[in-house]
């Protein structure tokens, strides 16, 4: 197996010796089981990946020495992803999933039929932090606090489009005065927008949106609204497989 990654927030050259916080010395000596000698890898957004070997292993902590650069640091897509807090196991694997499959930003936002309104920022920052380390990018996504969905929206950078996915059936959206009908499959809505250079993702919570968020989203020019199928999915389920999509269609379209 390839030698475990380490994120580090300190900067990286050959030479450099580190000395790891107390969690970061816990993760590589309990956890992964390393011992003075053994070697690792240290990466972050800026220098990129290097080969390391850990020096120094206390009670207090430990201490790495950087050797050679492996790898210089690429760019995720400048794509985020809001979604609606779910249950605590939902709202981690969404985290999770979201860092593998390269977004930049998670934005958890508080809809009219959200359950799960209290989110633990430095929780979630955590999971995506280990994500990370396990997915070969160069950096962790950036985890907001949560906010509304109308202050999500407010002031939205014209520049980035905002995919929907929205459930609502034909007849739904006609019972509260929506005039466009069934949101198109998100592949077609992908190709509207190839030449875009930053793009964003809307899952919404387990209930789904309300007639008025419907109506709020579907007013906004910059707001495209897509369908993720013919089933209704959990909202985990929707977010990756929208992720898992949009992927696969684009790539990482900003690789540095």
């Amino acid at each position: 197996m390839p030698n475990p990654r380490l994120l580090i927030d300190q900067p990286l050259a050959a030479g450099a010796t580190l000395t790891l916080d107390e969690a970061q010395a816990h993760h590589v000596g309990a956890v992964l089981r390393l011992a003075a000698g053994d070697a690792l890898r240290v990466f972050n957004a800026r220098e990129g990946e290097w080969r390391a070997r850990v020096i120094e292993k206390t009670k207090r902590g430990m201490r790495v020495l950087v050797e050679e650069r492996l790898r210089a640091a690429r760019a995720c897509p400048d794509l985020d992803l809001l979604f609606a807090p779910v249950k605590r196991h939902a709202r981690d694997l969404i985290v999770e999933k979201a860092t593998e499959l390269g977004v930049a930003r998670i934005r958890p936002v508080l809809t009219q039929r959200t359950i799960a309104e209290t989110v633990r920022v430095d929780r979630l920052a955590l999971i995506a932090r280990e994500a990370a380390e396990q997915t070969e990018r160069f950096d962790a996504p950036e985890i907001a606090a949560p906010v509304s969905l109308p202050r999500a929206l407010d002031g939205w950078e014209s520049a980035r489009p905002l995919i929907f996915a929205d459930e609502a059936g034909d007849d739904e959206a006609q019972a509260w005065g929506g005039t466009q009908g069934r949101a198109p499959p998100l592949a077609q809505a992908l190709a509207s927008v190839a030449g875009a250079a930053k793009l964003a993702v809307l899952i919404g919570p387990e209930g789904g949106f309300t007639p008025e968020e419907r109506r709020l989203l579907r007013g906004l020019s910059h707001v495209i609204p897509v369908s993720l199928g013919p089933r209704i999915l959990r909202a985990e389920t929707a977010a990756i497989a929208a992720l898992t999509l949009i992927q696969a269609v684009w790539g990482d379209w900003r690789q540095g």
